[in-house]
């Protein structure tokens, strides 16, 4: 698989800034598909769901759960519908890449937006920030920066380098397996092109679309789990 981002670069104050036109329009399509879903799942609510809105109420019952494995729901809750924000648009994000990849002169179009580290750490990032302002939000500032220096102030550093080590984990994690499973499609793909490949390669595409499917929605359930896990280290007093 020979091939490239398309990449525009913009210069701005001497420095280049580099603008990958793929991720940019795959994070664009990952969020009008979202936007779409939870318009379909809530346009006619009732008491007695059906259809669609079985869907969005067992997801909001899903990350309802991981909320609750990891805080009091009476803290919890304020990030009920953040983490179901976030796992539809990762888990969307990662099954864009799966039926199929467009490459047109060489640059590669379509692709999931999670197989880039870029948007992947960007995520882990704000979810990292948002620990942080909300830990200040709830319990002071005071209280917040004595959790680094507990139980013992001879952790301080290693707490602050934790923080640097999260964020690399949440974001590559995800990373990894999505860009790994599609250069594997990839791959398979490529070797249909002949008749002996074409016997070996299909079974292989159809099972490995299968596991990554699988592979792509433990992932987003990961994410928001190792999320909510670290929220609850900010603002909960117990931690």
């Amino acid at each position: 698989m020979k091939h490239q981002d398309p990449i525009v670069t913009w210069h701005f104050l001497g420095v280049d800034i580099n603008f990958n036109l793929s991720t940019i329009m795959m994070l664009l399509i990952t969020a009008v598909i979202v936007f779409v879903i939870a318009i379909a799942c809530t346009r006619n609510l009732q008491k007695r769901p059906k259809g669609a809105q079985n869907f969005i109420e067992w997801v909001f019952d899903f990350v309802r759960g991981v909320i609750e494995s990891n805080m009091a729901w009476k803290t919890g809750g304020q990030f009920h519908f953040l983490a179901v924000t976030l796992i539809l648009f990762i888990f969307v994000a990662n099954m864009l890449g799966l039926p199929m990849s467009v490459v047109v002169d060489h640059e590669l179009w379509w692709k999931s937006p999670t197989a880039d580290a870029h948007v992947t750490l960007t995520l882990a990032t704000m979810m990292v920030l948002l620990t942080h302002y909300y830990g200040v939000k709830l319990r002071g500032p005071k209280a917040y920066a004595r959790n680094y220096a507990t139980p013992y102030k001879a952790l301080l550093p290693i707490n602050i380098f934790e923080e640097f080590a999260s964020t690399l984990t949440l974001g590559l994690r995800l990373y990894g397996n999505i860009y790994a499973g599609e250069i594997l499609l990839g791959l398979l793909a490529g070797v249909t092109t002949t008749a002996i490949g074409w016997i070996i390669g299909i079974p292989g595409l159809v099972i490995w679309q299968g596991f990554s499917i699988f592979i792509g929605s433990i992932q987003a359930y990961i994410f928001i789990m190792l999320s909510m896990v670290y929220m609850s280290h900010k603002v909960a007093d117990d931690h």
